[in-house]
């Protein structure tokens, strides 16, 4: 299990207790939200702390924590929160979480002296109403750090076409989370009371407190006890306060499995003490857990006629592409521009500067006298073959990505129509697209300097034109290379009328701008996965990936793609092909694949990381019947069943790296717990990947098994979901892998 769960060596001071006084206790949970609601409105004030609204005469016995309302944001409650994360950054930009995903929250909580204090993640919806609680484990006592793996709302795979889907709509939107510390006073009278019962000291002053404490715990409303609970701990009450019994049985009485586990999930809370809201934006489904699948329709069918021409194919025959990314297992197919392309400087095979007569050029040259970004190549087909084309994937419960990228060949109608959105030389020509030492001389480039409003509300209004059409999703060329603000106005405008629109960042480039461009609104990212390789790296990207960056930038996994082609896909073959789709399935909730993949295309274009006979410049004909032989295709359709059926894989923040003692072979940990899973069962799956697509490699694995809550003292079940073997393991497990044979293990638990 993951720490937050763990039964660990840490000791586990799990702060569950509820409520204060009956008085208090029946206003706890609305007292507390109110009070949370008026320190995000009133200016801070130096007005002394209101007094707590409970008796001030003496009281026989000890008198419960009080809630002491909060009047402003800086103002500490009964007990003190804070360093809570994630927290919006600046309060401006909220942490952002799939619907239904796995997440960790973190605060420090404390009270005074040394009573024991307790945790709680209240989760609350667009409306203020609070729909989980979750309870917190103090994971590191000396700094007072409390952590709990969370959700909001419940996983769903549902698609914005299908009937369902409004229900998913409604909890969509910004939700509050809320740490409550609180007075954890059924685990400070146990401490006490164990030891004066162990020695006989003011033994029965202390049973006397825990009767009292029992009986007020069975009548905190805030405890959300069924009747059979309430009944369990008044029993337990008479019984502490029962003077026949000797004092080793009435302490007994008050420490059973059962009231153990009520102080865990339905605890006296006194002194309940919220924490100012922090802000999470909830997004729909595939917004951090999706599996993508890129192919080129005009390589669809693609056919060599009579006389050894290529004839390419349509938006038609594309549709043989829905059906391999189906039985694949992906969900989402991107295409690149569909558009018609420019003729001026159209670049010919493999990039170069003069185009064959029957070179059809490149898809990123946008434009020509048939029309621009709004319009479909005829090549291609039509408008009414391109929603036939997306009704067919929603069939097959696949959503449709298309490529927009901001750009222009010297054919486009802007170029005419607005020529002040191009940037001229002083001779007055306009400047092709250039990021030296590359060359775009079929691009123009944007300027957005002269009119940017004017570009925002014709790139809004195309973007209309294909949600329309069917597209749910924009996989956006070189966003970094645009005024930031730019993305921020038109994804907020286009999802004001389309929310359930989703936008991938195609960008490479440094933290802050990556990071800006989450905040503006980009769902997903491409990243620098492809150009990590060695344990070193991957330990430390996988970490980086599935770490607090996780809330913001959701990178994806594309182990290639039409502009990348690593040297360590050309020199590992088919091996390094499956590692490297091991690791991009298994290591980030969103991956994707670019076809060809599973033909093992891996051949350089000398000097450059791309392919040879890039697709981008011409139409590719493929004779997929010869995938079987590789047997890539069968390991991806594998790797996203395990996905599909592992709640584990749905979370960019459970991941863990495991120690290995070879320096070929990664490992890492994904944990999601029972009341997360959906399932009421705990999830683990395990990844163990040699890197080296040439040689065995044999390694040690530790699992520090309290840490995960597993059981020490008998082996640990695992299967692995590739071959269904199964093993047994401990802490320290003898793993050996040949790349001709298994280059990695899945491993999930196996319940006894």
């Amino acid at each position: 299990m993951n720490e937050a769960t763990s039964s660990s060596a840490t000791p586990r001071t799990k702060a569950t207790a509820k409520t204060t006084a009956k008085a208090a206790a029946t206003k706890t949970t609305r007292t507390a939200a109110k009070s949370t609601a008026k320190t995000t409105t009133k200016k801070p004030t130096t007005k002394r702390t209101s007094k707590p609204k409970t008796a001030t005469k003496r009281t026989v016995g000890e008198t419960p924590a009080p809630i002491i309302n909060r009047t402003s944001p800086e103002q500490f409650g009964r007990v003190n929160v804070l360093d809570i994360t994630p927290s919006a950054e600046n309060g401006l930009y909220p942490a952002r979480v799939e619907l239904g995903e796995a997440f960790k929250v973190t605060a420090q909580v404390f009270i005074e002296g040394r009573t024991k204090a307790g945790a709680t993640v209240s989760v609350r919806n667009t409306r203020g109403t609070e729909k989980g609680r979750f309870p917190m484990i103090c994971t590191n006592p000396g700094l007072d750090r409390w952590e709990a793996m969370v959700k909001i709302g419940d996983h769903s795979d549902l698609k914005p076409w299908e009937d369902g889907y409004a229900d998913v709509k409604k909890q969509l939107g910004e939700w509050h989370i809320v740490v409550e510390g609180w007075e954890d006073t059924y685990a400070s009278w146990l401490h006490d009371a164990q030891i004066k019962v162990e020695v006989g000291d003011d033994a029965e002053n202390a049973l006397e407190s825990g009767a009292q404490l029992l009986e007020r715990w069975a009548g905190a409303r805030d405890s959300k006890l069924t009747a059979d609970d309430k009944k369990t701990l008044r029993e337990a009450a008479k019984a502490v306060a029962d003077k026949s019994l000797d004092a080793t049985a009435r302490l007994a009485a008050a420490t059973t499995d059962a009231i153990a586990s009520l102080h865990e999930t339905n605890p006296l809370r006194d002194g309940l003490s919220a924490s100012n809201p922090q802000r999470f934006r909830v997004e729909r489904p595939k917004s951090s857990f999706a599996a993508w699948y890129q192919f080129f329709p005009r390589s669809e069918g693609a056919y060599f006629d009579a006389d050894g021409k290529i004839v390419q194919g349509t938006l038609k025959t594309a549709l043989s592409g829905l059906d391999r990314a189906k039985t694949e297992g992906f969900d989402i197919v991107y295409l690149p521009p569909i558009f018609p392309i420019g003729v001026t400087n159209r670049k010919g095979r493999n990039n170069t500067l003069i185009a064959g007569p029957h070179d059809p050029g490149s898809p990123f040259g946008i434009g020509s006298e048939l029309g621009g970004h709004d319009t479909v190549d005829p090549l291609l087909g039509t408008m009414d073959d391109f929603k036939a084309f997306c009704d067919y994937a929603h069939k097959l419960g696949i959503e449709v990505a298309l490529d927009f990228a901001l750009q222009c060949s010297p054919d486009h109608p802007w170029v005419k129509q607005h020529p002040n959105w191009f940037r001229t030389k002083p001779d007055g020509t306009i400047a092709f697209a250039e990021n030296p030492p590359k060359k775009y001389q079929d691009i123009y480039p944007i300027d957005f300097n002269a009119d940017m409003e004017g570009i925002e509300a014709e790139t809004e209004r195309i973007m209309g034109l294909w949600i329309k059409a069917g597209v749910t999703i924009f996989r956006v060329d070189n966003p970094h290379t645009k005024p930031v603000r730019f993305w921020q106005d038109v994804i907020a405008a286009v999802t004001k009328k389309h929310p359930e629109t989703l936008f991938l960042a195609e960008a490479f480039t440094r933290p802050g701008m990556m990071r800006a461009l989450s905040y503006a609104g980009f769902t997903q990212s491409h990243c620098y996965f492809p150009w990590r390789n060695t344990k070193e790296e991957l330990e430390e990207y996988l970490e980086e990936t599935n770490g607090d960056g996780g809330f913001y930038q959701h990178n994806t996994f594309w182990p290639s793609t039409p502009d990348i082609m690593t040297a360590y896909l050309r020199d590992n073959g088919i091996a390094g092909h499956a590692v490297r789709a091991a690791l991009a399935a298994m290591g980030s909730p969103s991956w994707g694949i670019y076809n060809g993949y599973e033909l093992i295309e891996n051949k350089q274009r000398p000097g450059f990381e791309e392919q040879i006979d890039n697709e981008k410049y011409e139409v590719k004909v493929r004779d997929w019947d010869e995938a079987d032989k590789y047997g890539i295709s069968e390991l991806l359709t594998s790797l996203n069943k395990i996905r599909s059926e592992h709640p584990a894989c749905r979370s960019y923040h459970n991941l863990h790296v495991l120690p290995s003692d070879d320096a070929g072979v990664v490992a890492f940990l994904r944990q999601t717990p029972a009341e997360l899973t959906g399932t009421g069962k705990p999830d683990t799956v395990i990844v163990v990947v040699n890197l080296d697509g040439h040689n065995a490699h044999q390694s040690i694995i530790h699992i520090e098994l309290p840490d995960f809550g597993f059981a020490t003292d008998k082996p640990l079940k695992v299967r692995d979901e590739l071959t269904g073997r199964e093993f047994e393991w401990s802490w320290d497990n003898y793993v050996s892998l040949a790349p001709w044979a298994d280059v990695a293990h899945v491993l999930t638990v196996v319940e006894d």
